[in-house]
Formats: C-alpha cells, sequence, structure tokens
C-alpha cells in the first residue's frame, strides 16, 4: 500500500479520505459551527482519521484480494540485465531524488561510514506458517508495552472517566503503528536500526547518541514497573491491599524481581530470540486469562459501552486529569523509544537486510558473532524489489496482525473488567496499590480467594513482562548507537558486542535499584516515563520522516500520505505532553 498509483491503493485513500470528512460533518452538525474553537473538536478529527485509516486498510486488502495490482507488479519491466545496480558515493540532491545509479560497491551516506552493497535475501513465499515463523518483533514490542497502558493507565482511565476517553488509545495505536512501519522501512533496507539512521544525519553520530540516550534514560530510567509488579505480589502476601506501611515490602520485592529481568536476558543463543519466546508465553497466558473473564463475567450492555467508548472521538470530560491522560495517549500502543526499539529487533530477526548484518548475542549461550557497524542496502533490481515487497507483507503481519491486533485486545479486555466491576468515578489514589483495584473488585464476584490470587498473579506477570522488555530496550538502544559511532568501543574487549550490551545493562540496573531504594511511590514512574514517551515521540516522528526522506531511493520512501499522518502524530503526542507537562513539574516541586 505504497504506491499511489497502485488502483487498489488509490480507492483506499479515496474511502479513508470520505471517512475523515463524514466524521468532520457528522460532528459539526451534532455540536454546531461553535465546536470549531473546542479542543476537543481537533482531537476527535484524529479519532477519526484513525476510522478512515482501519476502514481504508481494509477496502486495500478487499481490493488486493479481488486481484487489483499495480502495472509494475502485474508486468515487470526488465530494464536491468547486469543484476547489479549502485548508486554513486555523494550523489546530488537532484541524483539522489531521481534514483541516479552508478557503477559503485559503496554508498556514501551522511556522518557514518558508507553502506556496502549486497542483494537483499530472499524471504520465504509469503504463507500463514512462514509467517508465524518470522513474526516476532511485534509481540516482544506487545508483550514490552502491556503492563502500563493496557493494564495500569487504561482502567485507571477508564474508571475515573468510564469509557469516554478509550477513543484516545483508538487514535494513538492506529498512529503509532504508521510511525512504526517507518521505522521498519528504513531497516528493511538498511540492516540498520532506526537510530543508527538518526545518527547518519548532522551534526554527527556522537551528538545523536548522546542525545537519544538521555531520551531513552528519562523514559525508561524509573523502574515503576518492577516497582508496581512488586505491589501485587504484596497484596498477595498480606491478603489485603497494601498501603504505606508495606512499604518496605514493595522494595524488596521490586528490587528481586527487577534484578531477575537481568538474569534473562544473559541466556540464549540471541537476545532477541530470548525475549520472543518469554514474550510470547507472557502474552498469550495474560490475553487467555482476560478473555476468559470478559466473557465469563461481564455483561452485554458493557461491551457495548466499550466499543462505542472507542469509536466516541473527541469526548474530554471536563476537569481533566491531563498527567493521566497524556500518559494513557502515549502508553496505549507502546510509547516513545520503545517503537523505534521494534527497529532493532527487526534487524536482529534476520528481517530483509537484517539478515546480512549480524545481531546482539546473548552472554551465556550465545556464540560470539560479528555485528557490522553499518548496513547493508540493496540494489534497485527487479529482482530485489520482488524481495522487498514480500518482506513488506511480513512487516504488516508482524505489526497489524499481532502488535495492533494484541493492543485492541489488551487495551479493550481490562476496560471491560473496569467497565464491569469497578463504580463510575473511582480514582486509584492508593500508589502502593495500584496493580490491585483489578483484583479488589474483581474478588467479590468469587466467594473464596482464587480470584483474588489469579487476578493478582497475572496483574503481576503482566507488569513483570514490560519490566523485562523495558530493561532489554535501554541496553540495545544505547548499545547499538555506541557500537555504530564509535571505533574506540567496537575495538574494546576485542570487538564483542556482548560486553558493550552488558556494560551498559549494568550501568541501568545500578540506576535502578537506586530509584528503588529512593522510595519514589510507583505509580508516579509510570505516569513519568508515559508522559516522556509522548515527547519522545514528536522527535522521533520528525527524525524518521527526514532520514527516510534523506537516504531511501525514491522507490522504496513512504508516500506523502504516510508521512502527513506521521506528522499529524507529532502534533498529537506533542498535544498531551504539553497539558500535561505543569503536573509533571508540580508532582517534581512536591516531593513526587
Amino acid at each position: 500500500m505504497d504506491k499511489v498509483g497502485d488502483p487498489a491503493t488509490k480507492y483506499a485513500i479515496y474511502v479513508a479520505t470520505a471517512v475523515l470528512v463524514l466524521g468532520f460533518i457528522i460532528t459539526l452538525v451534532r455540536n454546531g459551527i461553535q465546536i470549531l474553537a473546542d479542543v476537543s473538536f481537533w482531537l476527535g478529527l484524529y479519532g477519526w482519521l484513525a476510522a478512515g485509516i482501519v476502514v481504508g486498510y481494509l477496502v486495500y486488502l478487499g481490493l488486493r484480494i479481488l486481484g487489483w495490482r499495480s502495472s509494475e507488479e502485474a508486468e515487470p519491466n526488465v530494464t536491468d540485465t547486469s543484476g547489479i545496480i549502485y548508486r554513486a558515493i555523494a550523489p546530488t540532491a537532484t541524483e539522489r531524488g531521481a534514483g541516479a545509479i552508478a557503477t559503485r560497491s559503496k554508498i556514501s551516506a551522511g556522518e557514518l561510514p558508507p553502506w556496502e552493497v549486497a542483494d537483499l535475501p530472499a524471504p520465504p513465499p509469503f504463507s500463514f506458517n512462514n509467517a508465524i515463523a518470522l513474526i516476532g518483533p511485534g509481540a516482544i514490542l506487545l508483550g514490552t508495552s502491556i503492563g502500563s497502558g493496557e493494564w495500569l493507565l487504561g482502567p485507571a482511565v477508564t474508571a475515573q472517566y468510564g469509557g469516554f476517553m478509550l477513543w484516545i488509545a483508538t487514535t494513538s495505536i492506529i498512529l503509532q503503528v504508521v510511525m512504526n512501519m517507518e521505522f521498519i522501512r528504513y531497516t528493511l533496507y538498511t540492516g540498520e536500526p532506526i537510530y543508527t539512521g538518526f545518527m547518519r544525519t548532522k551534526p554527527g553520530p556522537r551528538f545523536w547518541a548522546i542525545f537519544y540516550s538521555v531520551l531513552a534514560f528519562l523514559q525508561l530510567g524509573w523502574p515503576g514497573w518492577a516497582s508496581s509488579a512488586a505491589t501485587a505480589l504484596t497484596a498477595m502476601f498480606v491478603g489485603d491491599i497494601p498501603g504505606p506501611e508495606h512499604a518496605e515490602t514493595i522494595e524488596a520485592f521490586g528490587l528481586f524481581w527487577f534484578l531477575s529481568t537481568v538474569a534473562i536476558v544473559a541466556f540464549g543463543a540471541k537476545i532477541e530470540r530470548t525475549m520472543e519466546v518469554v514474550q510470547w508465553f507472557f502474552v498469550g497466558a495474560i490475553l487467555l486469562f482476560l478473555t476468559v473473564i470478559a466473557l465469563g463475567f461481564t455483561a452485554p450492555e458493557t461491551w457495548g459501552r466499550a466499543v462505542t467508548g472507542f469509536l466516541r472521538f473527541g469526548t474530554i470530560p471536563p476537569n481533566v486529569d491531563w498527567l493521566k491522560v497524556g500518559g494513557f495517549a502515549a502508553f496505549a500502543g507502546a510509547g516513545g523509544v520503545l517503537n523505534g526499539t521494534l527497529s532493532n529487533w527487526f534487524r536482529d530477526k534476520g528481517l530483509g537486510m537484517g539478515g546480512v548484518v549480524g545481531y546482539i548475542p546473548a552472554l551465556i549461550g550465545g556464540r560470539r558473532m560479528s555485528l557490522t557497524p553499518t548496513g547493508k542496502v540493496f540494489p534497485l533490481t527487479t529482482e530485489n524489489k520482488k524481495r522487498w515487497r514480500e518482506w513488506w507483507k511480513y512487516a504488516i503481519t508482524d505489526q497489524y496482525g499481532v502488535w495492533v491486533l494484541g493492543c485492541f485486545l489488551g487495551m479493550g479486555l481490562p476496560a471491560l473488567l473496569t467497565l464491569q466491576f469497578i463504580p463510575p468515578g473511582t480514582r486509584f489514589d492508593n500508589q502502593f496499590a495500584i496493580a490491585v483495584y483489578q483484583a479488589q473488585y474483581l474478588s467479590r464476584e468469587d466467594t473464596t480467594s482464587i480470584m483474588w490470587f489469579i487476578t493478582l498473579l497475572v496483574g503481576f506477570w503482566i507488569l513483570y513482562s514490560t519490566q523485562l522488555g523495558i530493561t532489554d530496550v535501554f541496553a540495545r538502544m544505547v548499545t547499538d548507537m555506541v557500537w555504530s559511532g564509535s571505533s574506540h568501543i567496537r575495538a574494546w574487549r576485542g570487538g564483542d558486542i556482548r560486553f558493550v550490551y552488558y556494560s551498559v545493562l549494568s550501568l541501568f540496573t545500578l540506576w535502578g535499584v537506586f530509584i528503588l531504594l529512593s522510595g519514589i511511590k510507583p505509580f508516579f514512574l509510570i505516569l513519568l516515563s508515559a508522559n516522556i514517551a509522548g515527547l519522545n515521540f514528536v522527535f522521533l516522528g520528525l527524525h524518521a520522516l527526514y532520514v527516510n526522506r534523506k537516504f531511501l531511493p525514491a522507490e522504496l520512501r513512504s508516500p506523502l500520505w504516510r508521512e502527513a499522518i506521521v506528522l499529524l502524530s507529532v502534533v498529537f503526542f506533542g498535544f498531551f505532553f504539553c497539558q500535561a507537562l505543569p503536573s509533571i513539574i508540580g508532582q517534581f516541586t512536591q516531593g513526587g
């Protein structure tokens, strides 16, 4: 769905635009012209945009199934006979825009060493079985993100405001997946994570490595997931809702489980594979439990309230807690640098050109692996372009079939339980029981203690899986940037990237232990991380657009409509961060 000249794409865009215009008209008719002065109107348009993207994409898939193809796919025009096309080192802007070619074996690309050229590895024929074998990064991202947004912030917002704010999740998830595909686009072409692409731009790799490491630290350096998971375990042991008197117990549990995440990523042949297996297990078990509870304990009218909540675009209740809602908007899908790290997992999974550059092996059980500091790109031969389209199908399946679907299930099922069992207007104010509210109200439907313990256990695993992913994300992101940007780091310990990864991980662990011992309230750590994630989307979206336009061949770049959606995403997440900023400052001045 990239080329606007493709008939299926063209009609899908027409339908998506029609949905957006229809939403605009419906909102005006319902509220009158004065609604144009209300911020809820403009936020509502984002919801209609998300709906348009979904409907348009369904139309696109339907037309493709019926056989609508672009002329390029139907009758390839074979103009290359050598099988190799190289672009010249340091092409001019005109040459780069025109896709000029030359016969050289390396391509100059910004502030890092030039790319080498190699053919795009051939993917297995696209099929259901092959898709199941190849997808996985979406599951890692889902397991990493399902804890805070879906299990904590989603229920907190739904309990306080009913289902009226769920449309923010709809909008956020759709906008995020479009942004995700732009990160993936770069990696499939170069074999580099998107952060390496950022480092290719001025003022240079050192600046961007520091800049994005700081952003990652500000978002991920608060182990609120381990701390929140510890509140669930504490509730299991004390048999009641924990309070300030249980702070030391929560602290001890938090430390233990935070440190255990470090142990998990130390084992296995490949860290990405270890994470994939663990997160598939967590995600499957979590969604199974939530589905069984939702089907067995919620009334049909509750399902109706939840579904309409996801579609009530632009509804903003009075006296909104922007700190909570802003965090909900960013964490409804994944959040900030988590989305960007998706490209690292695509590289390590070996998708696209990631199959020719290597991966980060585990410390124990992983063999020494040569991970090239820079990527490789492929010549635009007819065969490589055909392979590109096949890899793109696998990327779409991973993101839309696993991540988007999982996000909506992960957000919708806890929302159902919240709407069914928790009284409207309930505020999750007990910072020491943030992971216990669902269990507290669900257990009232059970005369035994079984539901209490099962729900607490599931809540613990949800939050623990998120902390596990966060632990890997920070170390992976920083490692990749310093590995690509510094020859001194690559020479350290004989060029073994494992020592770089685990050195970064050790520093992150020491900081996490310090924060857990500092006594900062668990839920505030989550809110702080979530709102910083919203700010990070602003930088990630703008930078990714620039990188893809600067370095990708014209035939592989994103079409204008996708770029427009990414720009709108930047505005969307930037708005919520600006609204929450006064509350963040206020919390710090009051001591958290």
